[in-house]
């Protein structure tokens, strides 16, 4: 399968690993600074075209399947014209900084049938799977409560490598860039459907960016339960990032740097294979995890089999709308309902501006 990746910043060697492991042929890389893309090339030791301009790229090369790794506030709008051009396209997270934006790249897809997916990779972490597993079999019995946890450390060098780091309308801050992998873990695992939303955010130590460095939720969920959100980038070093579900039935805690780890496996209806999942522990390379490998792999699945892959824009939008949603309560004072309307991340402009 020919593919192509724009976009050849921090995120992209993950990306063309994923292609390798998958036996993909790599045809093109684009950047607007080709340089990027060319020393991408060298250090993944890939022989393939460069390019800065990603129309022109995909014109003259035709890749049945593109990565989408530019910074986020370009996401929606690149892939949104590979939709409406026929290309079948994998879009780093955020899909999308509007719930406009979001709602035209899924209806540009559905329109033009391509295949389309998000890269919420830690979807596929061993453990993750596992839990999964677990609430779909209904171990847990009627869901309690849970949280997840994002404590981790962005600093000032950090934020300098690009211009567009940390402004709202081009990424957002903690919870929409850093945090959103967690968040989309959360909700998928308490059944996607929310009621409401109370958030509070807040930039406490980086007085150089527009956007938050730590935020806290809660999210009141359509099947009762509820559940809380913490992330930030405050931590002196990167800590941990850990999902918690409670049940009538049972109880799981995992944690690692991206929710690799099994920390608490404990269920009233033991099975045999509850030992051998209470030692699951992925190690990674870097805190993106080993997910882009499987994720691809099911990507290039649903090309081939025409379906839709297992994360798609849908969960892609969801991830999002919540990250919105805190957004949103931070700004008016009050709890927000979902589904959300016409919200984006560049209404926060001078939130935390003094008065």
């Amino acid at each position: 399968m020919r593919y192509a990746l724009i976009g050849c910043g921090r995120v992209a060697g993950n990306h063309i690993k994923a292609a390798k492991n998958n036996n993909l042929e790599i045809v093109a890389l684009c950047d607007i600074v080709p340089e990027k893309a060319q020393a991408l090339a060298e250090k993944c030791q890939v022989q393939t075209e460069i390019y800065s301009d990603y129309k022109l790229m995909l014109q003259e090369v035709k890749p049945e399947l593109v990565a989408i790794a530019t910074i986020s506030g370009n996401h929606a709008e690149i892939a949104e014209y590979c939709a409406e051009n026929g290309f079948n396209f994998i879009v780093e997270k955020p899909m999308a900084m509007s719930i406009e934006e979001a709602d035209r790249v899924i209806a540009a897809a559905e329109k033009s049938g391509v295949i389309a997916g998000v890269s919420h990779q830690n979807r596929f972490n061993i453990a993750v799977q596992e839990l999964r597993r677990a609430i779909d079999n209904d171990r847990f019995g009627k869901l309690s409560h849970g949280s997840v946890h994002i404590r981790w450390n962005r600093d000032e060098n950090y934020y300098n490598q690009d211009d567009w780091r940390g402004k709202w309308a081009t990424d957002g801050g903690a919870l929409m860039n850093q945090c959103i992998h967690g968040i989309d873990l959360l909700r998928w695992m308490f059944g996607d459907e929310i009621d409401s939303v109370y958030g509070s955010t807040r930039n406490h130590q980086h007085p150089y960016i527009e956007a938050e460095d730590v935020g806290v939720a809660v999210i009141n969920f359509k099947n009762g339960a509820v559940a809380t959100v913490e992330g930030s980038v405050n931590t002196v070093e990167n800590l941990e990032e850990t999902l918690c579900v409670f049940g009538e039935d049972g109880m799981v805690r995992l944690g690692g740097m991206n929710a690799s780890t099994v920390d608490v496996w404990q269920f009233k209806d033991e099975e045999a294979a509850d030992e051998d999942r209470r030692i699951i522990e992925e190690k990674a390379a870097n805190v993106y995890g080993n997910g882009h490998t499987s994720l691809y792999l099911d990507v290039i699945d649903a090309v081939n089999n025409n379906r839709k892959p297992y994360v798609d824009l849908y969960a892609g939008k969801r991830a999002m709308e919540l990250v919105l949603a805190i957004y949103k309560s931070q700004l008016t004072g009050e709890k927000v309902s979902l589904p959300l309307q016409n919200f984006a991340s560049s209404h926060m402009k001078d939130a935390f501006k003094k008065k």
